[in-house]
């Protein structure tokens, strides 16, 4: 890689730590998890270790935080308000140990006493006292400069507004978080991501009386200057803030070398789950102040201080119920409620439990304190269970022999693969009989990839059945919209738009429609395998009549197991009113033949952004049935890029980048219709 791509690399990770910095500290609206944040920075700062030409005035190495907001007045700080250096080992501890010994020219056994608490995830602030009256109150802002948010912080309750203490130093600024606790948080409903948001946020209010509104709190943890204190160290310092009215980490303590900050961090971890505020990490700071003084400063950030993070995807909760969710093919599935837990920057209140089997497995109780894992978008799930925390008088969860929706048994079915039970307990309905799998299967129905119907999302199906406005899939194209009329959050408008989405979506393709029915293990591509072979929606309704399901077979992709689930949909009697009733008011499209020799032949196309009055199956359809290919991304084989709204900014660059032609939904459409 030469330098001139190393540098575009470079202020390409820029670019994007500063927009992440500007929507979490200017917007309280994080775009990534911490993990995510933490290994961009630590990227950053790698490269321009290893390349001493990279340089950048917005660079995590250079700055701490964000410049301050534009809605409040801006005030230096006399004492900058660094960042902390992060370790994420016990390696990096015992790396940041080494380098204090050597910088202090001290021999290896040298003994170092830190001050270990728990780093709230909240925001920082600094208030300065004059003559034992709390005069200014700041935000960290950009480390040099602070927002003055004097009047929001004087809502606090736990900030002293005045000290009556004889030894209150004449003048002094003192540095703790703003945090919400989780408890407090809950009774937010949904304004906030998570409660580190709810604290930004109402702190920044240009109202007072607004944040006055949320109960926020404080803990002090340091100083920035001071005047006229006589204290040596950060043990006696936290008394003495106790002492003088302020709140101060219980949790806190004074451990020697690094063996003893490992045992502690991972005490602490285990109590995260019991804790009714977030923290995110430990903050070692060396206990004696001389030696901090020795020590100064590097760059943005301490010599003397480091912040031992937690896993940003993984963290210790308590399981307060399970919860047996029933999917549209009456899959029995598990659902741990937990004590909600800041996992990475997003609460997590649920965790998949997977199934029966998984539950028996790991031998997952009601009650338990467990660890509980994220990935990215993957849903939370349960790695273990702290056995030493559990309750005695504990049950094993039995999962439920009848179907907690209809009464109807559950049942493990005979896996023809594996030869073995499923792991999956299903309801032995499987159809609309079961109120909990007929919505679903109305979900489904009206989802994306199916019927695709504007406007018809999953609350509006919760809504109507419960109104009684659709049981079954054809209800909908015959909803009694003078009912609609006299229900909350509808107008004229919402409901003329409604109206014109279903009718809209009276034309299908036999492939979507047969997706929509929901057939277990007919996902779409088998739709698009049996639409092929059936041609027709007519042939379809005809297979049980003539009993030619097993000419199905012969299709590469097809099996005994969907063969028997197509045999099963036919079988109940409530699929066959659905399937008659929607032929006799839909118009599905007869599939068509795809061209050897369309118009779009030997071209490759790739979709990006959503597409108006169509899904992405049925665009990639339309290509296919015209000779067109599709492609999963941009590269020299790509031909045309389409573009939606809100298209993906990466793909549309590298389009461009690479001279790709980019194409409007109407220059597509446009495209068809001459070469058709």
């Amino acid at each position: 890689m030469s330098n001139e791509e190393i540098k575009k690399n470079y202020l390409k990770k820029i670019k994007k730590i500063t927009k992440f910095n500007e929507s979490y500290y200017n917007k309280n609206n994080p775009l990534v998890s911490d993990g995510e944040y933490d290994l961009l920075k630590k990227k950053i700062i790698s490269l321009e270790q290893k390349y001493d030409f990279l340089e950048h005035k917005d660079s995590p190495s250079k700055n701490v935080g964000f410049k301050p907001s534009k809605n409040f007045k801006k005030i230096g700080h006399k004492v900058p308000m660094l960042s902390l250096a992060n370790a994420f080992s016990e390696e990096d501890l015992i790396n940041f140990e080494k380098k204090i010994i050597n910088y202090l020219n001290e021999k290896k056994s040298f003994t170092i006493e830190y001050s270990a608490e728990p780093k709230i995830d909240g925001i920082s602030a600094s208030l300065i006292y004059k003559n034992k009256k709390f005069v200014t109150g700041l935000s960290r802002g950009d480390g040099q400069t602070g927002e003055d948010i004097t009047a929001n912080l004087k809502t606090i309750i736990d900030i002293p507004q005045n000290i009556s203490a004889k030894d209150f130093p004449e003048e002094i600024d003192i540095r703790g978080e703003v945090f919400i606790q989780n408890s407090d948080f809950k009774k937010l409903a949904n304004k906030f991501a998570n409660p580190r948001n709810a604290a930004s946020g109402s702190l920044r209010q240009k109202n007072p009386n607004d944040t006055k509104k949320i109960p926020l709190k404080f803990i002090a943890y340091t100083f920035g200057f001071e005047k006229g204190m006589q204290i040596n160290n950060q043990k006696d310092f936290l008394k003495k803030l106790s002492d003088w009215g302020f709140k101060t980490n219980h949790l806190n303590k004074i451990i020697d070398g690094t063996k003893n900050l490992m045992q502690n961090y991972n005490q602490i971890e285990k109590q995260r789950g019991d804790l009714d505020f977030d923290i995110d990490g430990i903050v070692y700071k060396i206990n004696n102040f001389q030696i901090q003084k020795r020590l100064g400063f590097v760059a943005n950030a301490p010599r003397w201080a480091i912040a031992h993070k937690f896993s940003a995807n993984s963290g210790i909760s308590k399981i307060l119920d399970i919860d047996i969710q029933i999917g549209r093919t009456g899959a029995l599935t598990p659902v741990a409620k937990i004590n909600p837990i800041n996992i990475g920057g997003v609460v997590v209140s649920n965790a998949t439990l997977h199934n029966e089997d998984e539950i028996n497995r790991k031998d997952i109780r009601i009650g338990d304190t467990v660890k509980i894992e994220r990935a990215g978008d993957v849903i939370p799930h349960i790695i273990s269970v702290d056995l030493k925390k559990r309750d005695k008088r504990s049950d094993k969860f039995i999962f439920p022999s009848k179907c907690p929706s209809c009464g109807s048994k559950t049942i493990k079915e005979y896996n023809l693969i594996t030869k073995k039970k499923d792991a999956v307990r299903r309801c032995s309905s499987e159809g609309f009989e079961c109120e909990k799998v007929a919505i679903e299967k109305i979900k489904h129905f009206v989802s994306k990839e199916a019927f695709n119907i504007d406007g018809f999302g999953k609350k509006i199906v919760e809504n109507f059945w419960k109104k009684n406005l659709i049981k079954l899939p054809q209800d909908i194209f015959n909803l009694d919209y003078k009912k609609i009329e006299n229900m909350d959050g509808w107008g004229k408008q919402s409901i003329s738009n409604l109206k014109y989405s279903i009718d809209l979506r009276k034309n299908i393709s036999f492939e979507r429609f047969i997706y929509a029915l929901g057939i277990r293990h007919i996902g779409f591509e088998n739709a698009k395998l049996i639409s092929k072979n059936l041609k027709s929606s007519k042939n379809f309704v005809n297979l049980s009549k003539l009993n030619t399901f097993d000419e199905l077979l012969n299709l590469d992709g097809m099996g005994e197991t969907q063969i028997n689930s197509i045999k099963n949909f036919f079988l109940n009697k409530t699929n066959l009113k659905v399937l008659t009733e929607l032929n006799n008011i839909l118009s599905i499209k007869d599939n068509i033949e795809a061209k050897k020799n369309g118009p779009l032949k030997d071209k490759t196309f790739l979709l990006t952004g959503k597409l108006d009055g169509m899904s992405r199956a049925e665009a990639k359809s339309l290509i296919e049935q015209n000779s067109g290919s599709i492609i999963s991304n941009v590269s020299k084989k790509l031909d045309y890029l389409i573009t939606g709204d809100k298209p993906t900014k990466r793909k549309v660059d590298m389009a461009k980048d690479m001279n790709i032609k980019i194409l409007s939904q109407d220059d597509w459409k446009k495209m068809l219709n001459k070469t058709g």
